[in-house]
């Protein structure tokens, strides 16, 4: 008791005071307005595409997230240890508490919500980065095979002849890809091996030239097993699967040439798998295809393995 005879503890102010402050901080860290820019990345390379601040947003309000659980689950653990001590003038067993509904309640609820959160945002910016225009400004089959990368540019190209849309060697892209194909595109392809080489950076694997400000399809598919294609600095990847073709689009908006990687453990030779994106003007773009049509790069490289059929099913069944 305290000495004016009241059972009240001077701790429980302490206690109040501290669970405000430790709510206080949730909410601040949790609530503010700020942007992505007011962030550190985290690790996350500096974003070279329209759509990449979206994915880094989300992973820094993630790392948001859990430092304020972390936060809040190190208070009490501390307030806990430093509160309930035992003293030299305080020695019996406190009171043991079989359960207590309230916090078994709060526990339970609690995870539910944050899980529930960040599957809503995980959800709405998945569905808008995988979402497709009607007609890109720019088609690229981009083709996975053990060991490198294959790039068919899927567009019309004087000295090219031919059809995207009939065209053999692009059978296993299914129809409602090649619909979104411009007419009359001959096309031009660039192919790499393992030993080939950027001539401006040396950097390893065939380069990928892409035009500044411009939407980019990628319709990715595989000859063999599953890659992954992944360009690190778009913060972007989507598995290259055989029998299954994937598509994504992005919008370049920052010059230079970066690094890409099959993310996929695809075999023995999967370290090798390297590529190289360069992002140009548009005006240099078009000359990069004038340059592989008189090089005779011109029509496609095969695509890859069929789309199998239960995968035609099952896209049959979801239009």
């Amino acid at each position: 008791m305290s000495p004016n005879g009241s059972d009240r503890s001077p701790r429980r102010p302490m206690r109040r005071k501290l669970l405000q402050a430790m709510t206080a901080g949730l909410v601040l860290a949790t609530a503010t307005g700020c942007t992505y820019k007011d962030f550190p990345r985290l690790g996350m390379p500096t974003p070279t595409t329209e759509e990449a601040p979206r994915i880094l947003s989300l992973w820094q309000g993630s790392w948001a997230a859990a430092l304020a659980v972390g936060v809040l689950v190190w208070g009490l653990i501390l307030w806990s240890a430093f509160f309930h001590r035992r003293t030299r003038t305080k020695v019996e067993v406190p009171p043991q508490t079989r359960y207590n509904m309230p916090i078994e309640a709060l526990y339970t609820v609690v995870p539910l919500i944050i899980v529930s959160v960040l599957f809503y945002f995980t959800a709405r910016d998945e569905s808008k980065l995988l979402s497709l225009k009607k007609q890109p400004d720019v088609t690229i089959n981009v083709v996975g095979f053990q060991w490198s990368w294959g790039f068919n540019y899927v567009v019309p190209v004087e000295g090219s002849t031919g059809d995207a849309k009939t065209d053999k060697n692009l059978d296993a892209i299914p129809d409602r890809f090649k619909e979104d194909f411009p007419a009359n595109a001959g096309g031009v392809y660039d192919v790499g091996t393992p030993k080939t080489r950027n001539p401006q950076t040396g950097n390893p694997g065939p380069t990928l030239w892409l035009p500044k400000g411009k939407t980019v399809r990628f319709v990715l598919t595989s000859r063999d097993v599953i890659h992954s294609f992944w360009v690190v600095p778009f913060l972007m990847k989507q598995d290259v699967i055989p029998g299954h073709t994937n598509a994504f689009e992005v919008t370049p908006n920052k010059e230079g040439t970066f690094l890409g990687k099959c993310a996929e453990l695809c075999g023995v030779d999967h370290s090798r798998m390297l590529f190289n994106v360069k992002v140009v003007s548009p005006e240099r773009y078009e000359q990069h295809l004038k340059d592989l049509a008189k090089k005779g790069q011109t029509g496609y490289i095969p695509a890859g393995i069929a789309q199998t059929s239960h995968e035609k099913n099952r896209e049959t069944n979801n239009l």
